[in-house]
């Protein structure tokens, strides 16, 4: 993805920021968005107001800090009719901080100061040339202490994206990737159990460990036909006399 190799090649200038010791007073006074004054997360995070005020909701009712930057987030970007843009820079962040472990230290280091954290991210968001949304919302979150969360938080603005698209994600792990031909059944089938008004958005997950078969997940259901499970229930099944007739 190219905006993930923009990140990539920002780690270098953003590694001699997170040296620096200080910055000095104006600069501090421009790295912060004039609507920076509410402290947590009931700002707007786009950079312009619409002339309009639309009535948008939140797909799905979420809870807790994460919920709230989430649902916050999804409001603004809805608005701005920039979902798909700020839910795909989300991802790549989360990506980039899996793969840089100084960028995911720094994400979670809270002795990091602050307007140390703002000038290493104004310069990463310029470089990656990320929306002004996401932008503004990751300096909101580097102004109030909560970088580390991204990860949590960009997982439930996704839970919301895919809920405002009708999507439901069905998780299948099985030992091997399933055959195209396969994968195209099972999601048939799920598809037919879910009836119409939603779509699977199906995940493979690759588990050695459950032997054979395969597990599905979706809608807060599971199916378990592997092979580890099956192996349990047989082994229960000998151990019992009762099973036996004795």
């Amino acid at each position: 993805m190219a905006m993930a190799g923009r990140l990539r090649s920002s780690f270098p200038h953003f590694q001699k920021i997170l040296r620096s010791d200080s910055l000095s007073s104006p600069q501090r006074s421009t790295l912060l968005c004039p609507a920076f004054s509410n402290p947590e997360f009931s700002r707007d995070y786009s950079s312009a107001s619409p002339p309009k005020e639309q009535k948008v909701k939140v797909p799905l009712t979420m809870f807790g800090v994460s919920g709230n930057y989430a649902s916050a987030l999804y409001l603004s970007a809805v608005k701005a009719n920039a979902l798909e843009k700020v839910e795909s820079e989300l991802l790549d962040l989360v990506e980039a901080s899996k793969r840089s472990p100084t960028f995911a230290q720094f994400m979670k280091d809270l002795t990091v100061p602050k307007v140390t954290r703002i000038k290493a991210l104004t310069e990463i968001c310029a470089q990656a040339k990320l929306s002004d949304i996401t932008r503004n919302f990751l300096l909101i979150l580097a102004e109030n202490g909560r970088l580390r969360q991204m990860e949590i938080i960009a997982k439930r603005f996704t839970e919301a994206t895919m809920a405002h698209r009708g999507e439901v994600k069905a998780i299948v792990t099985t030992v091997i990737p399933l055959p195209a031909e396969e994968e195209k059944e099972l999601k048939e089938t799920l598809q037919e159990i879910l009836g119409q008004g939603k779509k699977v958005k199906l995940e493979q997950k690759i588990d050695s460990s459950i032997l054979g078969g395969l597990v599905v997940e979706f809608s807060q259901k599971v199916f378990d036909m592997s092979i580890k499970t099956r192996a349990r229930q047989m082994e229960r099944f000998l151990r019992d006399p009762a099973n036996l007739g004795i």
